[in-house]
């Protein structure tokens, strides 16, 4: 094993624990002594990774973040139609979702607070390179003729909002849909495919281009 693999070897674990607890406690509830004593590591080996509670907190937001931007790119780079471009996003992007929710509201409490700080900024940006890969794939279809004209901002968000509703609303949405969204079973075998096919239908409905 070389050196780099030895290295993420041991910060993988420290990620995985990093990321739940941020999750439950929030970015200051989450001290790194907590953290670390969650990883089973020292204070000083957590510092050597990471420098900080905050380059802690941002290498767990690029760790999902940096590889599913860098799939969305791959996949808009590829010579293949608009529409499976956009059926394919959907996929990744709920499977995504579902996969890691906890995650997800990890960033949507930082975003809650009314008080900007410098991890709130890089949440946003981070995010929003993410949303423009997206943004992207739906703009190249109208450019290209393929999607009807439509406010393209308006459709990304749309795609965001319905997920933001059933992951950091989940007790809402829980008794709206009539399952309990909290369980990890229900969300992989029924909500998962039931939002791929609610978002297809609504995006093939709505850019699909009329005579």
């Amino acid at each position: 094993m070389n050196l780099q693999s030895e290295k993420s070897d041991k910060k993988e674990p420290i990620l995985d624990v990093a990321e739940k607890l941020f999750s439950e406690l929030g970015y200051e509830g989450a001290s790194t002594r907590i953290i670390a004593k969650e990883a089973n590591v020292n204070m000083a080996m957590l510092n050597y990774y990471f420098g900080s509670k905050d380059g802690l907190y941002k290498a767990v937001l690029e760790r999902r973040l940096g590889s599913f931007r860098q799939t969305l790119m791959n996949l808009n780079e590829e010579d293949i139609s608009s529409w499976e471009k956009l059926r394919r996003c959907i996929d990744l992007y709920v499977d995504r979702v579902m996969n890691n929710n906890c995650f997800h509201r990890l960033m949507h409490h930082q975003l809650s607070l009314h008080q900007r700080s410098e991890i709130s900024e890089y949440v946003i940006e981070s995010l929003l390179k993410n949303v423009n890969e997206v943004k992207r794939t739906i703009q190249e279809g109208v450019d290209n003729g393929t999607f009807r004209k439509v406010d393209v901002e308006f459709t990304v968000a749309s795609i965001f909002g319905t997920k933001f509703y059933i992951v950091n609303s989940s007790q809402i949405a829980s008794k709206l849909i009539g399952k309990d969204l909290e369980d990890p079973k229900v969300l992989e075998e029924e909500i998962k495919p039931r939002l791929k096919l609610h978002l297809n239908d609504l995006l093939t409905a709505h850019l699909t281009k009329h005579n």
